[in-house]
């Protein structure tokens, strides 16, 4: 009993490495037996290849005038005055300040806003406060930002504004109007700070 387990196990790891050691050669130009020829010979055409489908033999076509990908929102506006005005007027946020969306918009903040803008919003994040970046950045917690519309924020986000560099590619859509309502509490915040300073005092 003993001795046909032992030939048991021997049959097993033949069965098991044989062909394993019969796809390889020691000849590096010959790849050797395909045992998944479906998956070593592709059944569409690449790329960059000819296609005889076509007339112009192009395998990679050009996506049809007005289509959009899946989960894509287009953003029709330019990066000047007029239309940041006009994206003021035409964009709402659709979201809520609800616990979700602002834990949402607190996380896009620290990741991409927090160094140039600070923890507070205030336009003291490290890069400016350590030197990094002459320029200061702006107080998104003033007054007159304050009274900036959510589609404008959401456009100064989307295509950058003055010095400050686009984040659309970084920054989902929804992200970016979560990432506005958040400012929107960093705001709330700096000016019930403000309330509470006595008349004719300062910070």
């Amino acid at each position: 009993m003993h001795i046909a387990k032992r030939i048991f196990i021997r049959i097993l790891v033949l069965l098991l490495t044989g062909p394993i050691l019969w796809s390889c050669d020691r000849q590096k130009s010959i790849r050797g037996y395909d045992f998944i020829p479906d998956m070593v010979y592709s059944q569409a055409y690449e790329t960059y290849s000819t296609n005889p489908n076509f007339k112009d033999s192009v395998t990679m076509r050009v996506p049809v005038n007005g289509t959009v990908p899946i989960g894509f929102t287009p953003f029709r506006y330019t990066i000047d005055s007029l239309s940041w005005v006009k994206a003021g007027n035409e964009l709402v946020n659709r979201f809520l300040p609800t616990d979700e969306v602002l834990e949402r918009g607190k996380l896009i903040f620290t990741t991409f806003c927090i160094g140039c803008h600070g923890v507070l919003g205030k336009g003291d994040g490290q890069l400016y406060s350590s030197g990094l970046y002459p320029l200061k950045p702006k107080d998104l917690t003033a007054e007159a930002i304050a009274k900036v519309k959510d589609g404008q924020i959401y456009h100064t986000i989307t295509l950058g504004f003055g010095s400050m560099m686009p984040h659309g590619a970084q920054i989902r859509p929804e992200d970016r109007w979560k990432l506005v309502i958040y400012v929107r509490v960093l705001q709330k915040n700096a000016q019930m700070a403000r309330d509470t300073i006595p008349a004719g005092k300062t910070k």
